[in-house]
Order: structure tokens, then sequence, then C-alpha cells
């Protein structure tokens, strides 16, 4: 198999901490080259359409091209260790918590960025700034949220690791591209479970 990342770039980043969890070796690394376009090239649309990363690649030839969907995948490969429900009930609570983090929190994120940041002016044409700001606000919100659940419970979806603290790290380590840490915002409880992901393998592999 074989997976197309882009290096910064924060979905790539969640597969790529997802498979360290679960010692996952053995799939090829391509880098796709945003800065370039080259995602948005025919060779690379021929695998995803949208010229969106990550994607996998199967032995096949097929392509699984959204995040959630190629770590629904690996988990069924890799059952261990579970990172997304050992039963139904599990498995709905973690995707919840999960959707959150990714719907609420990187995407509003994603927006602030890619609406507000210079450097991602050649890759959002056009930049609507007003909306990037608004979107600032919104995230600053769900941030105090997500601080409020921490303050009662050590991981985002509960009392273990899950993908759903993937997803929730990823989106606030790419918030420093909008001048965003938890602590500055006096959300404690946020930079503390922050800081303990962060001491994690999959948080430093690269």
């Amino acid at each position: 198999m074989k997976l197309y990342v882009s290096p910064g770039a924060p979905s790539p980043r969640r597969v790529m901490m997802f498979m360290v969890e679960k010692d996952i070796s053995g799939i090829a690394l391509i880098n796709v080259d945003l800065n370039a376009q080259e995602h948005k090239g025919e060779a690379y649309r021929a695998k995803s359409p949208l010229a969106k990363v990550p994607a996998l690649e199967l032995d096949d030839g097929r392509v699984l091209t959204e995040t959630r969907a190629i770590c629904t995948y690996l988990e069924g490969l890799y059952p261990e260790p579970n990172l997304m429900g050992v039963d139904a009930q599990e498995r709905a609570f973690i995707e919840m918590a999960d959707r959150q983090a990714e719907l609420y929190l990187l995407a509003g994120i994603a927006n602030t960025v890619r609406h507000t940041h210079p450097g991602l002016a050649p890759l959002e044409q056009p930049q609507f700034p007003d909306f990037g700001h608004s979107q600032s606000q919104k995230v600053r919100e769900v941030a105090a949220w997500f601080d409020h659940t921490l303050e009662h419970q050590p991981w985002i979806a509960g009392e273990r690791f899950t993908i759903a603290d993937i997803t929730a790290f990823c989106a606030i380590e790419f918030a420093k591209l909008m001048k965003f840490q938890p602590e500055r915002e006096g959300l404690r409880a946020l930079q503390a479970w922050r800081d303990r992901v962060a001491q994690r393998a999959s948080a430093k592999a690269k």
C-alpha cells in the first residue's frame, strides 16, 4: 500500500500518528508537494479527484481518500491496540468525540488559517479574511468547551487514548499558525492534555 501525505498538513499527520500508535509498517509514504500544487496535477487527481491529502492506495489500485475512512480500514487490518472502540456503544461515543474534534475544532482552525495566513494564499484563492477571523472566534469557543470536558475526564473521548485524541491534537498543533495556544487562553486542562499527548511517540514522529 501507498499513503500519500504532505508534511505539515494536519489530516495526513492524523493518519501517520494513528499508524505509529498501532506500530504499522510496510506502507510506503509518498510526499505530495502542496506548495508546488502537485495535489492539483492530473496524476494525483487520478487518485484523489478532490485533490486532497491523505490518500491510501490499496494493493489492488483502489484509493481511500478520507482520513476517517483510512483509519477505519487500518483499524480493521490492525485491530490492536484498539483506538476506535471495542463494542457498539464505545465506538459510537468515540466517533462522536472524533467528529466533534474534526468538524468543530479542526475545520474551524483550517478555515481560519486558510483565509488569514499569508503563507496559505497560494493554496486558498480567494481568501476571505473576515470569514477567517469569524472562524477564529468560533474555534476559541469550541476549545473552551473541550477544556471544560477535559476538566472531568483524562482524554477527549473518556477514560482512554483514542483516535479522537489524535484528531484534536493535530488540530491544536495546527492552530499555532493562527497564534492559538491553550495556555495563553487560560485553558489549562486543554494545555495539560496537549502536553501529555505531545510526549507520546506518535506525536514526535514526523
